[in-house]
């Protein structure tokens, strides 16, 4: 069988079987059971006679009456799998007793439930919910942590995260919003105005520590979700390669890419899209996407699915006309070279650091050899980000960043970018070039989990010569 037959059917079947498990509501998100293990593995880092309170993300305005949609915080949902906003988890160190004698070490509050208010904003699963659905045996309504309050006073450690500088405003409708519940929380341990934690049991940064030791070794359940969301994003580079051409603007680019994510089963974008042709793809964080035809220059694509809170983070980079040029094809093969590097080198053991340096190495030696640069030292200035980071419910997942470890996922993302008016010759300007894979680490090797995603020059100049099925859309528009 023909190798082009061969990987239409392996596409064919993802995409088939992706479609089928959506067609009713999804089934694979994580399990009651994770996020209890999560919180026991949490309870074990705590010290002795601690308490630990986490506070959800806040409801975000867009604009006027119009709110953002809404996003839990990823520790909160890591441990618990709630989704609404309003809400408090209390995790305790050892067993507590409530006034029937009866011992617990944990509380969940939540938002309560309004009937007014789930028919503009859908249905809560308030207490009775959070109980059936997310295994907690106490689960209270928010208006319950503001009025019983929490003897703190008799815990040798309160743990908590850092307050975000947030000027969002309490809200009317709901009787215990996030503003509330912190304000209340900060009341009862004394926490004062100025921000300052001089009190001995209270600490803001054991918290963070914890959560970063936990999050960046993925368990078998995240791997599967988190694969998902690789491939779809994977795939969706790889039809955009198919249906680039020379009139296309950034933002049917990006178009494109999301609307693959929505069709496999991808609730959101991991982060905003970044589309750059020529120049654009020189700014690292490039969002604006409205260049209105990326004619024949390089398209750099950095865009990422989030499947059920893990989000992906790809990047290729390709010639809108199908065909890189010569200077195209040098720079390009040298951010090749080094991410096959960096790939190779990223083993159980190996330092972030070195790895970095190995792929470094790789870019700057080239660009001397190439003229771009006079130095190696000067060379950085054309590479200035890192190597690489860890992926997760964030796209830039928390993670030590010492040695790997099985079961880390990390992005290898080297690249050269030459804006115009760089100090070199003028054939060069404006190329900016980064090629981006999943990595997931194992004690047998790396495992790229965005392969699919053709990053060898030929292979995507070759892709880029298959049909698309969004050709048929390629007609003007009424002005």
């Amino acid at each position: 069988m023909c190798k082009t037959r061969l990987s239409f059917i392996v596409l064919f079947s993802f995409f088939v079987n992706l479609a089928f498990c959506q067609s009713g509501n999804p089934t694979d998100y994580l399990s009651t059971q994770f996020h209890k293990k999560r919180r026991d593995s949490f309870r074990a880092k705590m010290p002795a006679n601690s308490v630990a309170v986490f506070f959800g993300n806040p409801v975000r305005n867009r604009a006027n009456d119009v709110d953002y949609v809404y996003h839990q915080d990823p520790d909160f949902y890591y441990l618990t799998g709630y989704k609404e906003p309003n809400c408090v988890l209390m995790l305790f160190s050892n067993e507590q007793k409530d006034n029937e004698g009866k011992t617990y070490k944990e509380i969940l509050y939540v938002q309560e439930k309004n009937a007014s208010q789930e028919q503009w904003t859908g249905v809560r699963l308030g207490t009775e919910g959070a109980k059936k659905e997310l295994g907690f045996s106490k689960a209270y309504n928010g208006s319950a942590f503001l009025k019983s309050g929490v003897d703190f006073t008799k815990f040798d450690h309160v743990l908590f995260k850092e307050f975000k500088d947030d000027n969002g405003e309490s809200s009317r409708r709901e009787k215990a919003d996030l503003y509330k519940l912190i304000d209340s929380f900060k009341n009862q341990i004394g926490f004062k105005s100025t921000g300052t934690t001089k009190k001995q049991n209270l600490d803001d940064s054991s918290i963070s520590l914890y959560m970063t030791s936990l999050r960046e070794i993925k368990t078998d359940e995240e791997l599967k979700l988190l694969t998902k969301a690789v491939r779809i994003s994977a795939m969706a580079q790889r039809e955009v390669m198919k249906a680039m051409h020379a009139g296309m603007s950034e933002t049917e680019i990006q178009g494109i890419h999301e609307f693959i994510y929505k069709k496999y089963g991808s609730e959101f974008e991991g982060y905003p899209s970044i589309v750059g042709a020529g120049q654009n793809g020189c700014v690292l964080h490039y969002i604006e996407n409205s260049k209105t035809k990326v004619g024949n220059e390089l398209v750099l694509m950095d865009l990422g699915a989030e499947y059920h809170r893990y989000t992906a983070d790809v990047t290729r980079t390709i010639p809108a006309n199908g065909s890189f040029s010569k200077e195209q094809k040098q720079i390009y093969e040298l951010v090749y070279q080094a991410q096959e590097a960096g790939i190779a080198a990223s083993i159980v053991g190996a330092s972030f650091r070195s790895l970095d340096i190995i792929a470094r190495k790789i870019i700057n030696q080239g660009l001397v050899k190439l003229g771009v640069a006079k130095s190696e030292e000067l060379a950085n200035i054309y590479f200035p980000h890192g190597l690489g980071h860890h992926i997760g419910l964030d796209v830039h997942d928390p993670g030590m960043y010492n040695n790997l470890e099985s079961a880390m996922v990390i992005t290898i993302e080297p690249g050269i970018y030459i804006p115009e008016g760089s100090d070199c010759d003028r054939k060069w300007w404006g190329i900016g070039i980064r090629i981006e894979d999943d990595i997931l680490i194992t004690a047998k090797g790396p495992i790229n989990l965005s392969a699919e995603a053709p990053r060898k020059l030929q292979d995507i100049e070759e892709v880029m010569k298959e049909q698309s099925v969004f050709s048929t859309f390629a007609v003007p528009l009424l002005d």
